[in-house]
């Protein structure tokens, strides 16, 4: 069905380097491609400071890319973009950020602070209108119609989190990038936060970028799986086959590390450990393989070989 289908979103090749001196440069995100397409959801995992983030912040352009392409509905908005696109892009693609304390303004009140898109692209003819759409996204989210004239500070770190969602979701937009917008929680308010994504992608048909380093929450939620690691896209493919059948020592190792919740299970996980440095893999010199349907590796020739050999 998605191969008939013209992806929502495409990078291809992207690369942000960040110089720190004149010798030294960061290669946080060193040529990444994948692809999201309309409705599903994306989970893009690795461990801290693997360029997962920092993908999301290019794709909405609150960085700069150093190179390569991001095309979004077939406009490409790596370069320089005029005036319209700029709009269209706000308004097409909103952010749902890590740290649900820090990105909400601490002097406006909740109406404010998730009508703010609506008044920045004048898209409320009254004020009456302005708060009928706010108070609906609020119950959307769970949340009451009266919290709309309190403070941020008023609510608990769930409840703030949703008021960051709702201030996403109230633009409509066709693709919602989500930064680890469940690690700062606890884990049962992540579990509410989730399944209320989820909710909110079969009513509305919006696509997410879902950036996380937790593989249990990003197995339940996603439809397909990207790997990330020292700013290198190492595997790619459906939950299913990422889960049940993952080639790189990498994925194994990421895999591996997840408990069971059956002691006898657990007592008997056998974890695989993998280093970089020791590994004898060189990220620069592989190539994507296809392992069949949308599975994907990096690796070289004989990197593939060996890894597939006792499939």
């Amino acid at each position: 069905m998605m191969e008939a289908q013209k992806p929502l979103l495409e990078v291809k090749d992207l690369k942000q380097y960040f110089p720190v001196s004149r010798k030294y440069t960061v290669k946080a995100v060193d040529g990444v491609s994948f692809s999201i397409y309309p409705g599903e959801i994306y989970g893009l995992v690795g461990e801290s400071g693997s360029g997962k983030s920092t993908i999301g912040r290019a794709i909405i352009r609150l960085y700069d890319p150093t190179a390569g392409k991001i095309f979004f509905e077939g406009m490409d908005i790596s370069g320089h973009m005029d005036r319209e696109t700029k709009e269209r892009l706000r308004g097409d693609m909103q952010m749902i950020f890590q740290d649900p304390m820090a990105c909400l303004n601490p002097r406006k009140k909740v109406i404010d602070i998730i009508a703010e898109g609506l008044d920045v692209q004048h898209r409320c003819a009254t004020s009456q209108e302005r708060s009928g759409k706010v108070a609906e996204i609020l119950k959307r989210v769970g949340l009451a119609p009266e919290h709309a004239l309190r403070y941020p500070h008023q609510f608990s770190g769930g409840q703030r989190q949703r008021i960051g969602i709702a201030r996403a979701l109230i633009m409509e937009p066709k693709l919602i990038i989500a930064d680890e917008c469940i690690s700062a929680l606890d884990v049962s308010i992540q579990a509410q936060v989730v399944n209320l994504i989820k909710d909110i992608q079969k009513e509305t048909g919006t696509a997410y970028l879902f950036i996380a380093h937790d593989l249990s929450m990003v197995k339940y939620i996603s439809d397909r799986i990207g790997v990330m690691h020292l700013g290198h896209l190492l595997e790619t493919g459906t939950t299913e086959e990422i889960f049940s059948n993952p080639i790189h020592p990498y994925t194994k190792s990421l895999l591996s590390a997840i408990p069971h919740p059956n002691p006898r299970t657990e007592r008997n996980r056998k974890v695989t450990y993998y280093d970089y440095k020791t590994a004898g893999v060189d990220y620069t010199k592989g190539t994507l393989h296809l392992a069949g349907g949308s599975h994907c590796v990096l690796a070289t020739d004989q990197e593939f070989l060996e890894w597939t050999k006792s499939m």
